[in-house]
């Protein structure tokens, strides 16, 4: 297995610049307590945090003080095509190097547009399964005094029992930026109280063999699967509607060169007019191991359903 610091994409330590040492109080002492937080990203979305040779991510840790690492090209989190950006630092450095982040995105997703309200959007963090359960609260008093308090949308997704091994959730935030930030804050300084979140901070990334398809045990036991029925190659076929089929490809191909290569499934889409039968659904084939396809399929209809929401909203 990869060691975490290969796993990531990263400019160098950022220089911990400091304007006036910070008063010494039981407060400010906590916040200097180093942490992290993990968020996804699309890969276009990496790419314009990185910059032009590193100079954007380089520019962001200089101004916040925090560090900020990401997944290699194409590793991505379970089940999707997103990156993950990890920002550690202490909680002020952390929420200074989000609210960057975040504004840069935004501004070029919404550059065109000159509506002055300010959109809402998804956040997705990652967090253990294991810290879920203080951001919950008792009976979710918890979560609901965070809502209350930044007045974003927070949901916790169910643990996904798809990927062996995997002990990580995502808490979505929706709302505009200001509202994520606070958002952000209180989820950060919550996780921080929690000792087991902040040890793991040295073992963030902890995907690679999800993307690599080697779905062997964490502790590498049994890993090579001269194994039956998971490795044979299958094939399934599933019907996306012909309107959908663009999100599927994506621009140049791109989308479904991506879920390919994260999924480890060949997928080949039928031609225009060719329909699942009765339907004005295209049918999309997908081939591989059982678990391949599994993971190809959830991206797909991913792909296909959030696009559905937006359509809703």
């Amino acid at each position: 297995m990869e060691s975490t610091e290969s796993s990531y994409v990263s400019s160098p330590e950022a220089p911990r610049r400091r304007s006036s040492p910070p008063p010494k109080s039981p407060t400010s002492d906590t916040m200097e307590k180093p942490t992290y937080v993990r968020f996804l990203v699309s890969n276009a979305a990496a790419g314009s945090v990185i910059g032009k040779g590193g100079a954007t991510i380089t520019d962001f840790q200089s101004q916040s003080g925090a560090r900020i690492q990401l997944s290699r090209n194409h590793e991505f989190f379970p089940g999707t095509t997103d990156r993950i950006i990890m920002v550690s630092g202490s909680i002020n450095e952390i929420l200074k190097a989000v609210d960057l982040v975040l504004a840069k995105l935004l501004s070029e997703l919404y550059s065109e547009e000159t509506d002055d309200v300010e959109p809402r959007t998804k956040l997705r963090l990652v967090v253990p399964n294991s810290s879920c359960g203080g951001i919950i609260g008792k009976g979710g008093s918890t979560i609901k005094s965070f809502i209350e308090g930044s007045q974003a949308g927070i949901k916790i997704s169910p643990q996904d029992n798809n990927y062996f091994g995997l002990n990580d959730r995502l808490v979505t935030v929706t709302g505009n930026l200001d509202e994520q930030m606070r958002a952000v804050d209180l989820i950060v300084s919550k996780l921080s109280e929690d000792p087991h979140y902040t040890q793991s901070m040295n073992a963030p990334f902890s995907y690679p063999a999800y993307n690599a398809m080697s779905y062997g045990p964490p502790n590498g036991t049994g890993g090579k699967f001269q194994n039956n029925k998971e490795d044979r190659s299958n094939s399934v076929t599933i019907g996306v509607a012909d309107s959908h089929i663009g999100l599927v490809v994506g621009r140049g191909g791109r989308t479904i060169m991506e879920i390919s290569q994260a999924s480890g499934a060949r997928i080949k889409i039928s031609d225009r007019g060719d329909f699942m039968s009765g339907t004005t659904d295209r049918k999309v084939t997908i081939t591989g191991s059982q678990r391949a396809i599994r993971a190809a399929e959830s991206m797909i209809l991913q792909k296909v359903s959030y696009a559905s929401e937006r359509a809703m909203e």
